[in-house]
């Protein structure tokens, strides 16, 4: 018999049930088996193996050295095997690496303020983050989550819904008072527009004019790579730029940016999602309670 078709853990725990029961009769009945079937499943092992492990008489069955070496050795392999499963599932505190791919947005504003709360739940994992707005190949670049936003395409990643954002086009107070509010779509031909370095899913910014909804373009003046750069240029007066709300709440509360053209906002809203791969199997356990703590304290709204 080939080695790859043995079933050597089955034999295993079929043997230490007839050792621990104390017979055939009662290994049958714990495993669901006939008596003739475990004795035979026992002779089979004791070929295989080239030694007798067992003594057998009417009234007990009783180990060889080599059938007491056997024993102690199979309970020590499953128990290892045992150990292995918990820690991978849910048994065991969850530990080891995890890489994360997020926006430095929702790093910065969502992500960084929970990862002590979360750090202290598991201590026993380790984070690799990596900030970029482009999307990646989670397969290519090693990448266990990645946090995303736009609308969901067709794919082998498993999602978690982290909620939506309203958008809206904002500039910082002083850039305001140099180049003059802009009260129409038109006005925004004469401003400066701030747009993002990569494609996204909304090449430009949806503006209700009148009973159509119009795209204007952005970027004319001044591309960045990611949505904080993005932030801090319009911070610093650069010119107008068209941001997630949950980024950009404190700023305009505290009066740094001011919202422009509100009138004329479709009322559109930014989803995100916490990517992973797989196709519906178990997670590891430090990917699934990063996925549950992030579904759990990592919304935006």
């Amino acid at each position: 018999m080939h080695r790859i078709n043995i079933n050597r853990t089955g034999e295993m725990e079929v043997f230490i049930q007839v050792i621990e029961l104390g017979g055939f009769s009662h290994a049958a009945r714990s495993l669901g088996m006939t008596p003739s079937a475990v004795s035979k499943l026992i002779t089979r092992l004791e070929t295989r193996l080239g030694t007798r492990l067992l003594n057998r008489s009417t009234r007990r069955l009783e180990l060889t050295p080599e059938g007491r070496a056997f024993f102690e050795r199979s309970a020590a392999i499953l128990a290892n095997i045992e150990e292995a499963e918990r820690q991978a599932g849910h048994g065991e505190q969850p530990a080891g690496p995890i890489r994360l791919n997020t926006s430095a947005s929702y790093a910065t504003h969502i992500l960084s303020p929970l990862l002590a709360d979360f750090f202290a739940a598991y201590p026993e994992i380790t984070l690799d983050l990596v900030q970029t707005d482009i999307v990646i190949d989670l397969l290519a670049e090693r990448t266990d989550v990645a946090v995303r936003a736009g609308p969901l395409k067709s794919s082998s990643l498993i999602a978690r819904k982290l909620g939506d954002s309203p958008v809206m086009i904002v500039a910082a107070p002083e850039y305001l008072e140099r180049a003059g509010e802009p009260k129409t779509v038109a006005d925004l031909e004469r401003h400066t527009r701030i747009g993002f370095g990569y494609v996204r899913h909304v090449t430009g910014w949806p503006l209700r004019d009148g009973a159509q909804i119009v795209e204007c373009p952005s970027g004319n003046t001044i591309r960045a790579s990611d949505g904080e750069a993005v932030r801090h240029l319009v911070l610093n007066g650069v010119g107008l730029a068209r941001l997630a709300a949950f980024t950009i709440r404190d700023d305009i509360a505290s009066g740094r940016l001011v919202p422009v053209l509100g009138a004329f906002d479709p009322g559109g809203k930014e989803s995100f999602h916490a990517m992973y791969v797989g196709q519906g199997g178990p997670v590891p356990a430090r990917v699934r309670v990063l996925l549950d703590f992030l579904a759990q304290r990592g919304k935006v709204s």
